[in-house]
């Protein structure tokens, strides 16, 4: 995902994710073939099935470059884009979940309704719950959240209650367990949100947001079991379709006691199977679950 917010890049937003977007084609050139961009159905199902390369799906996390205008989307989606969150942080298409939770935009709106138009996959993650019910009532589509997990568990506002994962299920989409301690356990959440909070704080100085950072480093990281719990909640609430990984590894600065890189993937399978999934239900949760629900939304 390209990602970039306004306050960062103000009126260099659309240049910026431009340049991103040139740089994920370049890696994919000089790749020797490892790394495919697909932007259709067939293209994706084609990566899968070889399973020799990486299928990367471009995707913008928070419309900035959109410049406030649902419309330019069609250019981003000229670009190779094939998935959007239109918010990250509160913006004119969308309150967020940190944000003042208000609802799609008319403009957000026509944002949803332009994506589903051009077969792009609208992503909820980051979205104030009032927005993620706007979306449900205008989708016709299957949606996703990229890297949300169960609010039942771990109460940061960031995850999905138990009625939006049962939404999500109606919708036919998807929810990634994020591998976010801060997402994941609410004895770690407990700790480390409210000195997140007073870090971003105005006069907050920056001795105390160094202090504050470094007492969140020292957290103990919760133990891997995490990610069993909340893919058992979400199966339980919304079913074994619902379900996904969207660790959010290049995002999060910790994850849970196991997980160092993305090559302790590999570990999750067997602590599912350990917990009684069965094989066709682990590979739902993998990989297959993701990979439907883009083949359904994409374009062949």
């Amino acid at each position: 995902a390209c990602f970039v917010l306004s306050e960062q890049h103000p009126n260099h937003e659309r240049e910026r994710a431009e340049a991103m977007i040139a740089k994920i084609y370049s890696m994919a050139e000089e790749s020797d073939g490892a790394l495919r961009v697909v932007k259709t159905s067939s293209e994706l199902q084609a990566s899968c099935d070889g399973g020799e390369d990486i299928a990367a799906i471009i995707g913008l996390e928070g419309a900035d470059p959109l410049e406030g205008r649902a419309e330019n989307l069609r250019d981003f989606y000229d670009l190779g884009v094939r998935d959007i969150i239109p918010a990250w942080q509160d913006n004119p298409f969308s309150g967020t979940a940190f944000g003042r939770n208000t609802p799609l935009t008319d403009e957000g709106k026509k944002l949803i309704e332009l994506a589903e138009e051009l077969r792009t996959m609208v992503d909820v993650s980051h979205l104030s719950d009032n927005a993620f019910a706007d979306v449900c009532k205008i989708a016709k589509r299957p949606f996703i959240a990229s890297h949300s997990n169960c609010r039942a568990l771990c109460p940061t506002l960031r995850n999905l209650t138990d009625d939006m994962i049962r939404k999500l299920s109606d919708h036919g989409g998807v929810m990634g367990i994020n591998l976010s301690p801060s997402f994941l356990d609410p004895v770690y959440y407990a700790q480390a949100f409210p000195r997140w909070q007073r870090s971003l704080q105005l006069g907050t100085s920056q001795e105390e947001k160094k202090r504050l950072r470094a007492e969140v480093d020292i957290l103990a990281r919760p133990p891997i079991d995490w990610i069993t719990r909340h893919v058992l909640h979400a199966i339980e609430i919304g079913g074994e379709d619902v379900i996904g990984l969207g660790g959010d590894l290049d995002g999060i600065s910790k994850a849970p006691q196991g997980i160092e890189t993305i090559a302790d993937y590999v570990k999750i399978p067997d602590l599912l199977l350990a917990a009684g999934l069965r094989t066709a239900q682990v590979e739902k949760v993998c990989y297959a679950n993701f990979e439907r629900v883009f083949r359904e939304v994409l374009t062949d």
